[in-house]
């Protein structure tokens, strides 16, 4: 299936503000999702993380409508990066036994993310190959 940038960025604002709002209000939830104790430092960072998630939503919102680009392609490959990352992250701490295994579904949707941010910027350089 193939999705368009703008519908692309849609649900990855609004994926964004949810989790927002989730690690921002209560943590603890995802945490006991993945099998790690809530404490003072894990709801710093979370909280903190939270405020990361919104900016991230904006970004996105506010690109949603962008021309193909170099910002559009920039704006991409920050997110593939981050996305497999997280996953790989996530991956590796389950493996060691920080987490439980509910991160797993995290991970899952961190690789569908960026799976398809990059069948998305694919599509866009093949269709600017094809117009030069």
């Amino acid at each position: 299936m193939q999705l368009s940038f703008r519908t692309l960025s849609t649900f990855t604002a609004g994926l964004c503000f949810v989790l927002a709002l989730i690690w921002g209000v209560m943590p603890d939830a995802m945490l006991s999702i993945w099998s790690v104790g809530y404490s003072d430092a894990t709801g710093l960072v979370a909280r903190r993380s939270a405020v990361l998630f919104v900016a991230l939503g904006v970004m996105f919102y506010l690109a949603r409508n962008a021309s193909p680009s170099v910002s559009r392609s920039a704006l991409s490959s920050g997110l593939m990066v981050g996305a497999f990352g997280l996953a790989a992250l996530g991956v590796g701490e389950w493996l060691n036994g920080h987490a439980g295994p509910g991160i797993l579904l995290a991970v899952a949707v961190e690789i569908a993310l960026g799976l398809a941010f990059l069948q998305t910027q694919r599509i866009t350089v093949g269709l600017a190959e094809t117009v030069d």
